[in-house]
């Protein structure tokens, strides 16, 4: 049987990531988890991801690896920059939440708006965006806009804010080609914005599923 280790810095993706990872999947896995969520709210606080930080993720890593899963999936935006750095220290393959959202993302349209509740997402996504543009031979022009709010809310239980604030923050995308939901904790809010801005809007968790289906396939 296949096992894949995943990777978390938040707790409602935690508590939701499995079980919709397990539905898009044809086959039996067996799934080990890991919730740091230091790596998430120490860049908020701090303003950058320090080198500890860095240390930490490796450390993480390098535990999710010794369960001798198959794949590693790292959940978190925030984080995707890092892996790339440590990527090639270890022989265990590691999908990050953004790779496949933001191929398609560049794939639909030229005009992209990536909205964040948290600002340390935001240069990780927008970077991904460009580099992965870049890589498909393609221009697109990026802007962001981020609500703290809406993840303070979320982190203080209160869902109801969260969406609330995420939807008033689409309205800066009514003039995009498209829209990007910039972490996986925004994803429930994906079809809400798709009614009513009319472009597509892609957030992480469903592609990043397909893309780890697709990699146990192989």
């Amino acid at each position: 049987m296949k096992r894949i280790a995943l990777i978390h810095t938040v707790a409602s993706v935690f508590e939701g990531f499995e079980s919709q990872l397990r539905a898009g999947l044809d086959q039996e896995v067996i799934i080990h988890n890991i919730l740091d969520d230091f790596l998430a709210t120490n860049p908020i606080e701090t303003g950058t991801f320090t080198e500890t930080n860095v240390k930490r993720l490796r450390n993480d890593i390098e535990n999710a690896a010794l369960t001798g899963c198959d794949v590693v999936v790292v959940s978190c935006s925030t984080l995707s920059p890092v892996v790339e750095r440590l990527r090639n220290q270890f022989t265990t393959p590691i999908i990050t939440i953004d790779e496949a959202m933001a191929k398609k993302a560049v794939e639909s349209g030229k005009n992209i708006v990536v909205l964040a509740t948290a600002e340390s997402t935001v240069i990780p996504t927008v970077t991904k965006l460009q580099s992965t543009a870049k890589a498909m031979g393609k221009e697109v022009s990026v802007s962001s806009f981020v609500n703290m709010d809406a993840i303070a809310a979320l982190r203080a239980g209160d869902k109801e804010t969260h969406d609330r604030l995420v939807l008033e923050l689409s309205d800066n995308a009514a003039q995009a080609d498209v829209c990007v939901l910039a972490q996986a904790s925004m994803a429930h809010m994906e079809e809400a914005i798709n009614e009513k801005l009319g472009i597509p809007v892609f957030s992480s968790p469903k592609l990043c599923i397909a893309q780890v289906a697709a990699f146990l396939k192989d």
